[in-house]
């Protein structure tokens, strides 16, 4: 994955000894621990948190996360990435649209994995809470005035106007309104409705027919003589509609008939949901395992092979033919559940993962404090030479192996941060995964197909089959331990 760096260190830290180069550092060695590739890196030294998305940085940044230049963001905690609460918010929208993921080293936060998608539950609830406030206080209103039927804002729907407070049909766009809505029953598809308008020389008021246009046209009932008021709301950019309660309809002229309207509609629907399914399946494939079992010998994706009369599926390797059933793998991975559920130590990873921890933390102290020492040194050499105490021999041979020595400090103390970061990380993964596998054993056979397929994918990195048996290697655990002579993770066919 490419990834950039986000380095923004006030001038009073730097004074504190947080220099962008450490902060710098210690992303790049995140992102090799990762197997990332760093493209870019962004820096705002100096620059105050308070805004920051105006500045050319922040703003090349989010280009590159809208071209999908990189595809991941590091920096080393929340409050380096904007002290602004709504500039963060905004910031995380525009990932969250771009599939893109931040990784904040601080809080061990990495939207890249299962667990750390849990930032996005959160931010998105705080800013979901911020545009109710503000939408409350503006569109308190609008409610009042559409009953009284006075102007609500806007030029009205395509093909109306208001004249003297009262929408009524525009003489102008009346006739296209009404073309519109034949070719689309004549076709059945949006984008040649919108082709054909295009060429009898039909426009929208200020651009040619669009898609999206021409659906909103299609489903508005204003055209059968219904005219919604307060019914829906713009959300970053989508449309989203209010409860029925709370719409206010009043009656005008129509343009076409209900007869008219109704068919439309059936055939926008009807389409609406084809594509939905489609997509939905295309995105995350259509089985249980899609994309996650892989032929131990060939080291290859297996994929579902349909066959007459077809009742469960079969994955197969299209090279050595090695098949294997979906109930098959998805009784291994109730199994592996239910072990969990029961045993939930066996899931704990690298036995050394507690001392390995301790020992990198303990050097990271040793080394902090010798900086401190060396940085002290060098100080007192410095003033003695400029007094005049010792000569500039005797300066040269002391001064310069302390800065020899700060400078191999200085490369390792991030190196060692990354590996702290990256094991802290893992650990909330573990943890998280552990909890969810115990409460899912239970739950599992009254789970949905798709509920099964989407933990199935949180929960599995890679399913290993041979001819004999099925290895699955689960997020966040590298190492799981023995159980009765077997691996947790492992399983006979």
């Amino acid at each position: 994955m490419k990834v950039g760096i986000w380095i923004r260190v006030s001038t009073e830290d730097q004074a504190k000894g947080e220099s962008p180069s450490s902060h710098l550092a210690r992303a790049k060695m995140q992102a090799d621990i990762k197997g990332w590739e760093v493209v870019e890196t962004y820096d705002l030294a100096g620059v105050s948190g308070k805004d920051i998305l105006e500045h050319p940085e922040a703003q090349r940044m989010l280009s590159d996360i809208k071209s999908g230049h990189i595809k991941g963001l590091i920096f080393s905690k929340l409050a380096r990435l904007a002290r602004n609460t709504r500039q963060l918010l905004e910031i995380s929208e525009c990932f969250e649209k771009s599939d893109a993921s931040l990784v904040s080293l601080d809080e061990n936060i990495d939207t890249s994995t299962p667990v750390g998608r849990l930032l996005y539950t959160l931010i998105g609830a705080l800013a979901q809470w911020e545009r109710e406030e503000i939408s409350a206080r503006i569109a308190a209103s609008i409610p009042i005035r559409a009953r009284l039927g006075r102007h609500t804002g806007g030029q009205g729907s395509y093909g109306y106007h208001w004249v003297d407070g009262k929408i009524i049909p525009n003489p102008a766009e009346e006739f296209i309104v009404k073309r519109i809505f034949e070719l689309f029953l004549e076709t059945g598809k949006v984008l040649s409705t919108c082709e054909q308008l295009t060429k009898e020389g039909f426009r929208a008021r200020k651009s040619e027919f669009s898609p999206r246009t021409l659906k909103f046209i299609l489903r508005d009932t204003i055209y059968k003589g219904i005219r919604k008021s307060n019914y829906s709301s713009q959300s970053s950019g989508k449309l989203e509609y209010k409860s029925e309660e709370d719409w206010v309809t009043c009656e005008v002229k129509s343009i076409i008939s209900d007869d008219i309207w109704e068919r439309a509609n059936e055939v926008l629907e009807a389409t609406r949901q084809r594509y939905t399914v489609d997509r939905a399946i295309s995105k995350r494939g259509k089985y249980l395992f899609s994309g996650l079992l892989l032929c131990k010998c060939c080291e290859t994706k297996m994929y579902c092979a349909p066959y007459p009369g077809m009742a469960i599926a079969r994955y197969v390797c299209r090279i050595c033919k090695t098949k294997v059933n979906e109930d098959v793998v998805e009784n291994a991975l109730q199994s592996m559940l239910t072990r969990i559920s029961l045993s939930p130590e066996s899931l704990c990873g690298d036995d050394n993962y507690g001392d390995d921890l301790k020992d990198k933390q303990s050097r990271l102290e040793l080394l902090k404090k010798d900086l401190k020492v060396i940085n002290k040194k060098m100080d007192t050499l410095v003033d003695l030479a400029g007094e005049d105490r010792i000569d500039n021999e005797t300066f040269s041979s002391r001064f310069e192996p302390l800065l020899a020595r700060r400078n191999n400090i200085s490369q390792e103390v991030p190196r060692l941060q990354g590996e702290i970061d990256f094991i802290n990380s893992e650990d909330v993964g573990r943890q998280i995964v552990i909890r969810r596998a115990t409460t899912l054993a239970a739950l599992w056979s009254e789970l949905s197909y798709e509920a099964r397929q989407e933990i199935a994918k949180e929960v599995i990195e890679r399913v290993d089959v041979s001819k004999e048996s099925l290895h699955f290697t689960i997020h966040h655990i590298s190492n799981p331990n023995k159980n009765d002579g077997e691996t947790l993770a492992d399983f006979p066919i």
